[in-house]
C-alpha cells in the first residue's frame, strides 16, 4: 500500500525539488542513526535514497555518498533498497559523468565496474583497480548473456528486475552422465574458500581428479540442502505472494521492496534473508517428486532409468535392472555410479549465472559478483595476485561440467571446474531456499 508520506516523496521527485528530498533524506538517515545506529538508518532511508540515485541529476545523486553533513547523513557502499543506491546510481549515468563527482574509494570502485558490466572500456579512463581486475570486459565475460541483464534493471519508484538465476538453464544438449563414487576431497584451498563464500546456499569442493569427480561430491544425496525450495511453502514458510513478486515476462521477475521484515537476532534491523530452516517438514521436503511423464516414478528413477536399456554418456558397462549404472572397481567388484543428466560447456556459459549468484543479496550488487569471481580465479592459478594474462589462461583451459538435479525450479547451481593443468577440480552445487520463488504460470 502506498503511503501518504510515499505520495508526498513522489509529488517532490515528480516537480524536480531534489535539494529538498536531498536534505529530507539526510535527516531522516541521521535521525534513525542517532536514535537505532547505522543499520536501522540504513533501511529506514532506503526508499527515499532510491528515488534520489534513480531521478536526480548526478551532480545532486552523487552526494548521497559525501559526507559532508552531520554524523550518520552519508549512505554507504552497503546502503540498499532493492539492490544497492550506488549501482542503482551507477546505471543511471555514464562514468564520465559521474567519475569527478563521486569521493568514497569503495562507491567509486563499484561504480567503475558496474559501468564496466554495462559495456563501458574504462581502461583508459579511470584509475587503475586495486587488486589488477580489468575495467574492460574480457572476450569470455561476454558471451553468455544479454547486455541488458547483467545488472539489475531498477525500476523508478522502487523495485527491480533481473534474470533468473538457473545453471543450467535448460537440458538441451545435456544428457545421461555416469558419475564415479565420491573420493576424497583434496585439502583445504584458498580457491575453495572463495567459492563457497560466494553466497550461503551453495556449497563447495575440490578433488584431485576430472570434473565429473568433483561433481560427484555435491551430487543429490551426499549435501544437506539439494531440495526444492517450494517444499518450504507446504511447512509455513512465507508463500510467494508475501515476497510482492511479480512476473515481468519470459526468465525475469521483480520484487518490491515491502519483504516481510524478520527481526535480526541482535534487534538492530530486519533480516530480509532469515529463514528458520528447522519449521521445514523434512519428510515433504525430502519425498520423491512425481514425474509428470511417467505416472507412478519419480523424477529421480526416471533420470537413472528402470533397466539397463538406457543409454549414457562417458560411461562403461552400464547395467542392471535396479536403474543404477556400475563400473568394474579394482578387484573386479561392480562399483554403484550416480547417473545425472548433465554435459560440458564453455566456462563463459557459466560466468554469467556465477556473477548472479554472488551478487544475489540486495545488499550486493553485480560488481561484487564480478570481483568475486576475479578473486576465485586468480586463486586457481595459484598467483599472489591478479595477472589478467594468467587468469584468460586458466579460462581457455577449464573444463567445466553441468548437471541437474531433480529438486531444481528457478534458483540454482550445479557447477564443476575441472583445470587440467593442475589436476585439480572444483564442484560448485545450491539451491536458493531462503526467499521462495512462486511458480509461474507457463507462458503461451
Amino acid at each position: 500500500m502506498i503511503t501518504y508520506e510515499e505520495r508526498r516523496l513522489r509529488a517532490l521527485a515528480d516537480e524536480g525539488r531534489w535539494p529538498e528530498l536531498l536534505g529530507l533524506y539526510r535527516r531522516t538517515r541521521a535521525e534513525a542513526a542517532a536514535r537505532s545506529g547505522e543499520a536501522r538508518a540504513a533501511v529506514e532511508a532506503a526508499p527515499l535514497g532510491h528515488l534520489l540515485a534513480y531521478g536526480a541529476p548526478p551532480e545532486i545523486a552523487a552526494r548521497l555518498f559525501d559526507s559532508d553533513g552531520a554524523p550518520g547523513t552519508a549512505a554507504g557502499p552497503a546502503d540498499h533498497d532493492a539492490g544497492p543506491l550506488w549501482e542503482v546510481l551507477a546505471t543511471r549515468h555514464s562514468w564520465r559523468r559521474l567519475a569527478p563527482l563521486l569521493g568514497p574509494a569503495p562507491v567509486r570502485r563499484l561504480v567503475a565496474h558496474t559501468r564496466v558490466l554495462l559495456g563501458e572500456d574504462l581502461s583508459y579512463g579511470a584509475e587503475p583497480d586495486q587488486d589488477g581486475v580489468p575495467l574492460a570486459l574480457e572476450p569470455w565475460e561476454v558471451p553468455g548473456w544479454d547486455e541488458r541483464c547483467r545488472v539489475r534493471e531498477y525500476l523508478r519508484t522502487g523495485g527491480a528486475r533481473r534474470a533468473l538465476l538457473a545453471l543450467p538453464a535448460t537440458r538441451e544438449g545435456l544428457g545421461p552422465v555416469d558419475l564415479p563414487p565420491p573420493g576424497r576431497q583434496a585439502p583445504r584451498l584458498t580457491a575453495t574458500r572463495l567459492l563457497a563464500g560466494l553466497v550461503p546456499w551453495l556449497e563447495a569442493a575440490c578433488v584431485r581428479g576430472s570434473a565429473l569427480d568433483a561433481a560427484a561430491q555435491l551430487v543429490s544425496g551426499c549435501r544437506p540442502f539439494g531440495r526444492s525450495a517450494s517444499a518450504g511453502w507446504a511447512a509455513g514458510l512465507p508463500g510467494p505472494g508475501e515476497f510482492g513478486m511479480e512476473r515481468l515476462g519470459p526468465g525475469l521477475w521483480a520484487t518490491n521492496r515491502r519483504m516481510p521484515e524478520r527481526p535480526t537476532t541482535d534487534g538492530t534491523g530486519p533480516d530480509r534473508r532469515a529463514v528458520d530452516r528447522g519449521a521445514v517438514d523434512r519428510r515433504a521436503v525430502d519425498r520423491p517428486l512425481p514425474d509428470r511423464s511417467a505416472p507412478g516414478r519419480s523424477v529421480s528413477e526416471s533420470l537413472l532409468g528402470s533397466t539397463g536399456s538406457t543409454g549414457s554418456t562417458g560411461s562403461t558397462g552400464s547395467t542392471g535392472s535396479t536403474g543404477s549404472a556400475r563400473r568394474a572397481g579394482p578387484s573386479g567388484s561392480r562399483v554403484p555410479l550416480r547417473r545425472v543428466i548433465g554435459g560440458h560447456v564453455a566456462f563463459g556459459a557459466a560466468y554469467p549465472a556465477l556473477v548472479q549468484a554472488a551478487s544475489g543479496s540486495p545488499a550486493h550488487g553485480a560488481a561484487h559478483g564480478r570481483l568475486a569471481l576475479w578473486r576465485v580465479l586468480s586463486a586457481m592459478t595459484g598467483e599472489p595476485r591478479t595477472s589478467v594474462p594468467e587468469v584468460n589462461a586458466l579460462v581457455a583451459r577449464l573444463r567445466c561440467f553441468v548437471w541437474c538435479e531433480p529438486a531444481d525450479e528457478l534458483w540454482y547451481l550445479h557447477l564443476a571446474l575441472e583445470d587440467p593443468a593442475t589436476g585439480l577440480a572444483w564442484a560448485l552445487s545450491g539451491a536458493e531456499l531462503d526467499i521462495p520463488v512462486p511458480d509461474f504460470p507457463a507462458q503461451g
